[in-house]
């Protein structure tokens, strides 16, 4: 198995995923790395507890620390990149449709124009 490009969705000089990783308590935010590091190596591959399929080509990476899940979503681009939305706070039973239809409106956009929606993670 091949690790994948991970890049998080850029909207101008906004990076969603930059600003929330940056807001976390630093042992969330660590837990939060390791698991987009997993993401890169398992891609396709990973599956619950570590990741799933929440429908229109979304998926989520769910991440735990001292009983908050923590939810990063994201979606394909090729077979060689993955694209990391944002992340956010899952406070409910289910991850909110809000979230989910943001990163379908980002995947759009990302899809009409990778290049200007691309920020290297480094991960």
């Amino acid at each position: 198995m091949r690790a994948l490009e991970v890049v998080y969705f850029r909207e101008g000089s906004r990076v969603p995923m930059v600003d929330w990783l940056a807001e976390l308590p630093l042992d969330a935010r660590d837990v939060c790395i390791a698991y987009l590091r997993l993401l890169k190596q398992m891609g396709f591959e990973a599956r619950r507890p570590i990741a799933g399929f929440l429908g229109e080509g979304i998926h989520e990476l769910r991440a735990k620390r001292r009983g908050v899940n923590y939810r990063m979503l994201y979606f394909f681009h090729g077979r060689s990149t993955v694209v990391v939305s944002h992340g956010f706070v899952k406070q409910r039973r289910t991850v909110p449709k809000i979230e989910i239809q943001r990163a379908v409106e980002r995947m759009a956009r990302f899809e009409a124009d990778p290049i200007a929606h691309a920020f290297r993670s480094g991960v």
